[in-house]
């Protein structure tokens, strides 16, 4: 009687076995990356279950995060948020340690999708100690340089890729239409043509999209790039009195017109992905506005990366934060966001997504159209093929030629505002052989005002024990003649400058470091510190004074009392730049891409303004020549 039943048995086994033998040959096929894209999207997104897709949705900080967390929700991203590191001062290969450590739990998981870990780079990485720190984008954005900005990008991108990290958040392409705005000194210029421009840094992260290549898709090119972030969509940089994530008052034209059109330049350059703004337009939350999100840039754009929200973004739809969890998800996602910063709480936002899918007040296309997005970004990017940082690259975090080229960028993004009373007796440039000369201020000798905000930090400090770099001091200490004396006072009396007769003095004030809205400065004055240094020093000697700072501060006042003024901006590690210029190595070629205001109380003021009154135009600068030495 059992053998009877035997050869049956035998035959189902064995179409059990084929059975399983061709599910188990499906299931790899997302894993063959000699699969078009799309096939391996599908044929991945038909095994996951609604807990993975939703997973894969979710952003969180290292904080947060363990393996087994990876492992076990399926975490289709983790980030650094600013300051968030493995340990202070921790090196390269510590950095890549930590993330290969996240990025084995991913791996681990049942269907083994990477993660993709991002990071704010936005002037260099910042984050990381000894990286290279690119003079902040106001400065860039008075070079004019395209190709500068891709070499940045270019650089930036392997320093990240130094570190284990594939994903940055950069460029930020707002318009900064008002400097009393906190961010400003991310934008690159009031002028959309500008900032246009300036996404070439997209080129220079993610490497040239090839010709011919579909609108909107993203493009990553190889394991030294990276993938990009254009941010903040849209209109962060036009809110009213310049009040960081509040209101923008705009009308259709105002919007396609000024706030817009860096989003074009982004898209036809392949970027990965675009972060949403914390701001509101014409009183409408950009994380719930489901006619720009997906309408517009999904729809009218073809933008066919994924759309990222900022840190607790949809917490902040609602008024206070997080007052109706349910709404602000509900809201976020169908609004159009495919990938939610969490960032430390995942499990109330993917509990709460589950369940207002399962009760069908998110259609599960909506998931779907997030995930694929996700992982189109993860395909293109090369995740699964090579999921693992690459150890040949730690040498590159704060290489020389990086350095050099920061100390370039630097050189580019000065501004000559005032070259002495006239042309005919210019201040500019400096003799490096004097008997004496004075070097002053706060920012003269600490590397942490000079890079100011989002360095190492999130909002910056100062000292010159936090990064490795170059002061505006040291540059000029090793510009002039070894048989020049050089003194240095942060705060000089006027009794001291009167009475050591000195050829001339370098002043270096500014702003102190800050970031977001901690910026917000409706007065945009010098701190008194410096305008004490001014005084002590200008009513007294020759003097050049370098203003330091994230934006256009109030100089009139003291205008007349400065024989030399120069606009450096936040000019980062290499303060070298600055001496190569002071003293005529190179020349002055900066033009101002923000127009330099009289008072606080013309503003927001920007050319084109029927109201337009500057002190300084945009696109104004005075230029030197090199000296040509024997």
């Amino acid at each position: 009687m059992c053998s009877r039943y035997l050869v049956p048995i035998l035959g189902l086994l064995l179409l059990c076995a084929s059975a399983w033998g061709q599910d188990s040959k499906l299931n790899v096929l997302y894993k063959d990356p000699n699969q078009p894209v799309n096939i391996r999207i599908k044929m991945l997104m038909d095994q996951m279950t609604l807990e993975e897709k939703i997973g894969q949705m979710a952003q969180i900080d290292r904080r947060a995060a363990t393996p087994q967390i990876m492992r076990d929700y399926s975490i289709g991203s983790l980030l650094s948020g600013g300051g968030s590191v493995p340990r202070e001062q921790a090196t390269a290969r510590e950095w890549m340690d930590m993330v290969d450590g996240f990025q084995n739990g991913s791996l681990s998981s049942r269907l083994g999708i990477p993660m993709i870990y991002g990071i704010d780079a936005v002037h260099g990485h910042n984050n990381v100690y000894k990286a290279t720190i690119f003079p902040h984008n106001v400065g860039l954005g008075a070079t004019t340089d395209k190709d500068l900005v891709k070499r940045i990008g270019a650089a930036t991108a392997l320093e990240a890729r130094a570190t284990g990290i594939p994903y940055v958040f950069a460029p930020c392409v707002a318009v900064c239409r008002d400097p009393r705005w906190g961010r400003c000194y991310e934008s690159y210029s009031e002028d959309p043509k500008i900032v246009q421009d300036m996404t070439e840094i997209i080129s220079g992260l993610q490497g040239d999209i090839p010709p011919n290549s579909p609108k909107g898709v993203p493009y990553i090119g190889g394991n030294t790039k990276v993938a990009a972030c254009a941010k903040h969509y849209v209109g962060d940089g036009g809110t009213t009195k310049g009040i960081n994530m509040n209101n923008t008052m705009t009308n259709w034209h105002g919007l396609l017109s000024i706030h817009m059109p860096p989003y074009y330049n982004s898209i036809i350059k392949g970027v990965s992905t675009i972060m949403i703004s914390y701001s509101s337009l014409n009183g409408v939350k950009m994380h719930a506005n489901r006619q720009l999100v997906t309408k517009f840039l999904k729809g009218t754009l073809k933008f066919r990366g994924f759309v990222i929200s900022d840190w607790q973004g949809i917490d902040k739809i609602t008024y206070p934060q997080h007052a109706n969890y349910t709404y602000s998800v509900l809201t976020g996602i169908n609004a159009g966001i495919d990938m939610i910063m969490v960032p430390l709480n995942h499990t109330e936002f993917i509990d709460t997504l589950t369940s207002l899918v399962n009760n069908n007040f998110i259609p599960m296309s909506r998931i779907d159209d997030a995930v694929r997005r996700i992982l189109r970004v993860k395909y293109r990017m090369g995740l699964f093929e090579n999921p693992m940082a690459d150890h040949s690259l730690v040498d590159q975090l704060g290489s020389q030629a990086h350095r050099d080229l920061a100390r370039e960028a630097v050189r580019k993004s000065l501004v000559l505002l005032k070259n002495g009373e006239n042309a005919q007796r210019p201040v500019l440039p400096l003799p490096r052989k004097a008997s004496k000369i004075l070097v002053a201020g706060s920012h003269a000798n600490n590397l942490g005002l000079q890079c100011g905000g989002w360095t190492i930090t999130w909002q910056g400090q100062g000292g010159n024990n936090y990064t490795v770099g170059t002061t505006i001091f040291n540059g000029i200490s090793t510009a002039v003649h070894p048989s020049t004396e050089i003194s240095y006072s942060e705060s000089p009396n006027e009794d001291f400058v009167k009475s050591n007769n000195f050829s001339y003095a370098v002043i270096v004030v500014g702003e102190p470091p800050y970031a977001e809205s901690a910026g917000d400065n409706s007065n945009l004055t010098i701190p008194q510190q410096g305008l004490d240094t001014i005084k002590n020093v200008c009513g007294n000697v020759k003097c050049v004074v370098v203003l330091v700072s994230g934006r256009p501060l109030v100089i009139q006042p003291y205008l007349n009392s400065i024989d030399a003024l120069v606009a450096a901006w936040l000019p980062g590690t290499e303060g070298n730049g600055v001496a190569d210029v002071l003293f005529g190595d190179y020349g002055f070629t900066g033009k101002l891409s923000r127009t330099w205001f009289k008072t606080v109380d013309q503003l927001p003021m920007n050319v084109g303004d029927s109201h337009y009154d500057p002190l300084f135009p945009f696109g104004y600068g005075l230029t030197t020549k090199p000296i040509t030495r024997s």
